[in-house]
Protein backbone atom coordinates (compact mmCIF):
# COMPACT_ATOMS: atom_id res chain seq x y z
CA UNK A 1 0.00 0.00 0.00
CA UNK A 2 2.79 2.40 0.88
CA UNK A 3 4.33 1.94 -2.57
CA UNK A 4 1.00 2.87 -4.18
CA UNK A 5 0.76 5.92 -1.91
CA UNK A 6 4.27 7.07 -2.82
CA UNK A 7 3.69 6.64 -6.58
CA UNK A 8 0.33 8.45 -6.57
CA UNK A 9 1.49 11.34 -4.46
CA UNK A 10 4.66 11.61 -6.58
CA UNK A 11 2.34 12.05 -9.56
CA UNK A 12 0.68 14.91 -7.70
CA UNK A 13 4.05 16.58 -7.17
CA UNK A 14 4.70 16.33 -10.91
CA UNK A 15 1.17 17.51 -11.74
CA UNK A 16 1.51 20.51 -9.43
CA UNK A 17 4.88 21.38 -10.94
CA UNK A 18 3.41 21.23 -14.47
CA UNK A 19 0.48 23.52 -13.55
CA UNK A 20 2.84 25.89 -11.73
CA UNK A 21 5.24 25.92 -14.67
CA UNK A 22 2.40 26.58 -17.15
CA UNK A 23 1.25 29.61 -15.14
CA UNK A 24 4.80 30.99 -14.97
CA UNK A 25 5.24 30.38 -18.71
CA UNK A 26 2.11 32.43 -19.51
CA UNK A 27 3.51 35.37 -17.52
CA UNK A 28 7.07 35.04 -18.83
CA UNK A 29 6.41 34.26 -22.50
CA UNK A 30 7.01 37.25 -24.80
CA UNK A 31 7.01 35.72 -28.28
CA UNK A 32 3.73 33.88 -28.88
CA UNK A 33 -0.02 34.36 -29.19
CA UNK A 34 -0.30 33.74 -25.44
CA UNK A 35 1.97 36.77 -24.92
CA UNK A 36 -0.38 38.96 -26.97
CA UNK A 37 -3.31 37.88 -24.82
CA UNK A 38 -1.66 38.16 -21.42
CA UNK A 39 -0.22 41.60 -22.19
CA UNK A 40 -3.58 42.84 -23.53
CA UNK A 41 -6.10 41.11 -21.27
CA UNK A 42 -6.05 41.40 -17.45
CA UNK A 43 -8.28 38.30 -17.23
CA UNK A 44 -5.64 36.02 -18.76
CA UNK A 45 -2.97 37.44 -16.46
CA UNK A 46 -5.29 36.77 -13.51
CA UNK A 47 -5.79 33.24 -14.83
CA UNK A 48 -2.01 32.76 -14.90
CA UNK A 49 -1.75 33.77 -11.24
CA UNK A 50 -4.58 31.34 -10.43
CA UNK A 51 -2.70 28.54 -12.20
CA UNK A 52 0.43 29.35 -10.20
CA UNK A 53 -1.61 29.24 -6.99
CA UNK A 54 -3.30 25.95 -7.94
CA UNK A 55 0.05 24.41 -8.89
CA UNK A 56 1.66 25.45 -5.59
CA UNK A 57 -1.39 24.19 -3.66
CA UNK A 58 -1.30 20.85 -5.52
CA UNK A 59 2.37 20.37 -4.62
CA UNK A 60 1.66 21.24 -0.98
CA UNK A 61 -1.38 18.97 -0.85
CA UNK A 62 0.62 16.12 -2.39
CA UNK A 63 3.20 16.47 0.37
CA UNK A 64 0.59 16.71 3.16
CA UNK A 65 -1.38 13.80 1.70
CA UNK A 66 1.75 11.64 1.66
CA UNK A 67 2.57 12.56 5.27
CA UNK A 68 -1.03 11.88 6.30
CA UNK A 69 -1.09 8.47 4.56
CA UNK A 70 2.26 7.26 5.90
CA UNK A 71 1.61 8.46 9.45
CA UNK A 72 -2.11 7.64 9.34
CA UNK A 73 -3.22 11.19 10.20
CA UNK A 74 -6.90 11.42 9.27
CA UNK A 75 -7.17 15.21 9.44
CA UNK A 76 -4.42 15.62 6.81
CA UNK A 77 -6.07 13.06 4.56
CA UNK A 78 -9.40 14.86 4.99
CA UNK A 79 -7.79 18.19 4.14
CA UNK A 80 -6.13 16.59 1.12
CA UNK A 81 -9.45 15.17 -0.10
CA UNK A 82 -11.26 18.50 0.38
CA UNK A 83 -8.65 20.52 -1.51
CA UNK A 84 -8.60 17.99 -4.36
CA UNK A 85 -12.38 18.16 -4.63
CA UNK A 86 -12.31 21.99 -4.72
CA UNK A 87 -9.60 21.99 -7.42
CA UNK A 88 -11.50 19.41 -9.51
CA UNK A 89 -14.80 21.32 -9.21
CA UNK A 90 -13.01 24.57 -10.14
CA UNK A 91 -11.56 22.91 -13.25
CA UNK A 92 -15.00 21.61 -14.27
CA UNK A 93 -16.51 25.07 -13.69
CA UNK A 94 -13.77 26.72 -15.76
CA UNK A 95 -14.30 24.23 -18.61
CA UNK A 96 -18.07 24.88 -18.58
CA UNK A 97 -17.55 28.67 -18.60
CA UNK A 98 -15.16 28.41 -21.56
CA UNK A 99 -17.57 26.12 -23.44
CA UNK A 100 -20.74 28.18 -22.89
CA UNK A 101 -19.02 31.55 -23.19
CA UNK A 102 -16.83 30.68 -26.16
CA UNK A 103 -18.55 33.20 -28.48
CA UNK A 104 -18.13 35.95 -25.89
CA UNK A 105 -14.48 35.00 -25.41
CA UNK A 106 -14.00 34.92 -29.18
CA UNK A 107 -15.46 38.42 -29.45
CA UNK A 108 -13.19 39.69 -26.66
CA UNK A 109 -10.20 38.12 -28.38
CA UNK A 110 -11.14 39.79 -31.67
CA UNK A 111 -11.48 43.17 -29.94
CA UNK A 112 -8.02 42.84 -28.38
CA UNK A 113 -6.26 41.93 -31.62
CA UNK A 114 -8.09 44.49 -33.80
CA UNK A 115 -7.27 47.20 -31.25
CA UNK A 116 -3.62 46.15 -31.33
CA UNK A 117 -3.55 46.35 -35.13
CA UNK A 118 -5.20 49.77 -35.23
CA UNK A 119 -2.74 51.20 -32.67
CA UNK A 120 0.36 49.44 -34.01
CA UNK A 121 3.29 51.87 -34.10
CA UNK A 122 6.86 50.56 -34.54
CA UNK A 123 8.30 53.65 -32.83
CA UNK A 124 6.23 53.13 -29.66
CA UNK A 125 8.71 51.57 -27.25
CA UNK A 126 6.09 51.22 -24.48
CA UNK A 127 4.25 48.57 -26.53
CA UNK A 128 7.34 47.07 -28.15
CA UNK A 129 7.01 43.65 -26.50
CA UNK A 130 3.30 43.36 -27.33
CA UNK A 131 3.80 44.40 -30.95
CA UNK A 132 6.81 42.10 -31.37
CA UNK A 133 4.71 39.22 -30.04
CA UNK A 134 2.01 39.90 -32.63
CA UNK A 135 4.62 40.17 -35.42
CA UNK A 136 5.95 36.78 -34.29
CA UNK A 137 2.43 35.27 -34.46
CA UNK A 138 1.83 36.59 -37.99
CA UNK A 139 5.23 35.34 -39.14
CA UNK A 140 4.92 31.87 -37.60
CA UNK A 141 1.31 31.20 -38.64
CA UNK A 142 1.83 32.91 -42.03
CA UNK A 143 -1.27 35.04 -41.55
CA UNK A 144 -2.25 38.71 -41.66
CA UNK A 145 -4.65 40.52 -39.35
CA UNK A 146 -7.25 38.70 -37.26
CA UNK A 147 -9.81 37.96 -39.98
CA UNK A 148 -7.70 39.25 -42.88
CA UNK A 149 -5.26 41.89 -44.14
CA UNK A 150 -8.06 44.46 -44.59
CA UNK A 151 -7.94 45.19 -40.84
CA UNK A 152 -4.50 46.74 -41.29
CA UNK A 153 -6.09 49.46 -43.44
CA UNK A 154 -7.51 50.89 -40.19
CA UNK A 155 -4.01 51.51 -38.85
CA UNK A 156 -3.48 55.29 -38.56
CA UNK A 157 0.12 55.24 -39.82
CA UNK A 158 -0.79 53.21 -42.91
CA UNK A 159 -3.83 55.41 -43.62
CA UNK A 160 -1.66 58.54 -43.46
CA UNK A 161 0.65 56.95 -46.06
CA UNK A 162 -2.30 56.00 -48.31
CA UNK A 163 -1.58 52.31 -47.65
CA UNK A 164 1.63 52.46 -49.67
CA UNK A 165 3.25 50.55 -46.81
CA UNK A 166 2.23 47.25 -45.26
CA UNK A 167 3.21 45.20 -42.17
CA UNK A 168 6.47 43.33 -42.83
CA UNK A 169 5.43 40.37 -40.65
CA UNK A 170 2.44 39.78 -42.97
CA UNK A 171 4.60 39.58 -46.08
CA UNK A 172 4.84 36.47 -48.21
CA UNK A 173 8.27 37.59 -49.47
CA UNK A 174 11.30 36.29 -47.58
CA UNK A 175 13.25 39.55 -47.89
CA UNK A 176 10.60 41.42 -45.87
CA UNK A 177 10.76 38.83 -43.09
CA UNK A 178 14.44 39.59 -42.41
CA UNK A 179 13.32 42.61 -40.38
CA UNK A 180 10.17 40.83 -39.22
CA UNK A 181 8.56 43.91 -37.68
CA UNK A 182 7.41 47.41 -38.61
CA UNK A 183 6.26 48.45 -42.07
CA UNK A 184 7.66 47.74 -45.55
CA UNK A 185 7.19 49.99 -48.58
CA UNK A 186 5.18 48.96 -51.60
CA UNK A 187 7.43 49.05 -54.65
CA UNK A 188 5.10 50.48 -57.33
CA UNK A 189 1.94 52.05 -55.86
CA UNK A 190 -0.52 53.31 -58.50
CA UNK A 191 -0.94 57.12 -58.23
CA UNK A 192 0.75 57.00 -54.84
CA UNK A 193 -2.13 55.08 -53.24
CA UNK A 194 -2.94 51.42 -52.63
CA UNK A 195 -5.28 49.02 -50.82
CA UNK A 196 -4.61 45.81 -48.92
CA UNK A 197 -5.29 43.91 -52.15
CA UNK A 198 -2.09 45.42 -53.59
CA UNK A 199 0.08 44.22 -50.68
CA UNK A 200 2.28 41.11 -51.06
CA UNK A 201 0.87 39.57 -47.88
CA UNK A 202 -0.76 36.32 -46.75
CA UNK A 203 -4.49 36.09 -47.38
CA UNK A 204 -5.32 33.96 -44.35
CA UNK A 205 -6.35 35.76 -41.16
CA UNK A 206 -4.70 34.67 -37.91
CA UNK A 207 -8.07 33.64 -36.43
CA UNK A 208 -8.26 30.76 -38.90
CA UNK A 209 -4.67 29.79 -38.12
CA UNK A 210 -5.27 29.77 -34.35
CA UNK A 211 -8.52 27.78 -34.74
CA UNK A 212 -6.72 25.26 -36.95
CA UNK A 213 -3.95 24.90 -34.36
CA UNK A 214 -6.58 24.23 -31.68
CA UNK A 215 -8.28 21.62 -33.88
CA UNK A 216 -4.96 19.92 -34.65
CA UNK A 217 -4.04 19.76 -30.97
CA UNK A 218 -7.52 19.17 -29.53
CA UNK A 219 -6.79 15.50 -28.89
CA UNK A 220 -3.65 16.33 -26.90
CA UNK A 221 -5.44 19.05 -24.91
CA UNK A 222 -8.39 16.78 -24.05
CA UNK A 223 -6.02 13.92 -23.21
CA UNK A 224 -4.02 16.05 -20.78
CA UNK A 225 -7.18 17.42 -19.13
CA UNK A 226 -8.66 13.92 -18.80
CA UNK A 227 -5.40 12.59 -17.37
CA UNK A 228 -5.30 15.37 -14.77
CA UNK A 229 -8.92 14.69 -13.75
CA UNK A 230 -8.29 10.92 -13.47
CA UNK A 231 -5.23 11.46 -11.26
CA UNK A 232 -7.23 13.79 -9.02
CA UNK A 233 -10.09 11.28 -8.75
CA UNK A 234 -7.65 8.50 -7.87
CA UNK A 235 -6.16 10.71 -5.18
CA UNK A 236 -9.62 11.38 -3.72
CA UNK A 237 -10.54 7.69 -3.77
CA UNK A 238 -7.23 6.72 -2.13
CA UNK A 239 -7.66 9.38 0.57
CA UNK A 240 -11.16 8.09 1.41
CA UNK A 241 -9.95 4.47 1.49
CA UNK A 242 -7.06 5.31 3.80
CA UNK A 243 -9.37 7.27 6.11
CA UNK A 244 -11.72 4.28 6.35
CA UNK A 245 -8.84 1.90 7.03
CA UNK A 246 -7.50 4.14 9.79
CA UNK A 247 -11.02 4.39 11.24
CA UNK A 248 -11.41 0.59 11.17
CA UNK A 249 -8.00 0.03 12.77
CA UNK A 250 -8.89 2.49 15.56
CA UNK A 251 -11.91 0.36 16.44
CA UNK A 252 -9.92 -2.88 16.43
CA UNK A 253 -7.50 -1.37 18.95
CA UNK A 254 -10.32 -0.73 21.47
CA UNK A 255 -9.92 -3.31 24.31
CA UNK A 256 -12.83 -5.70 24.73
CA UNK A 257 -14.53 -5.78 28.12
Amino acid sequence: LHKTVYVLFLLFQILGAVILGFGIWILADKTSFIAVLQMSSPSLKTGAYILIGVGALTILMGFLGCVGAVNEIRCLLGLYFTCLMIILLAQIAAALVIYFQKETLKGELSRIVVGLIEDYNPSNEDKRNLQDAWDYVQTQIACCGWTGAQEWERNEILRNKSNTEYPCSCSNRSKDLVEGRGFCSLEDPVNGTATYADWPVHEQGCMDGVEQWLKDNLGIILGVCTGVAVIELLGMILAISLCKNIHSEDYTKVPKS
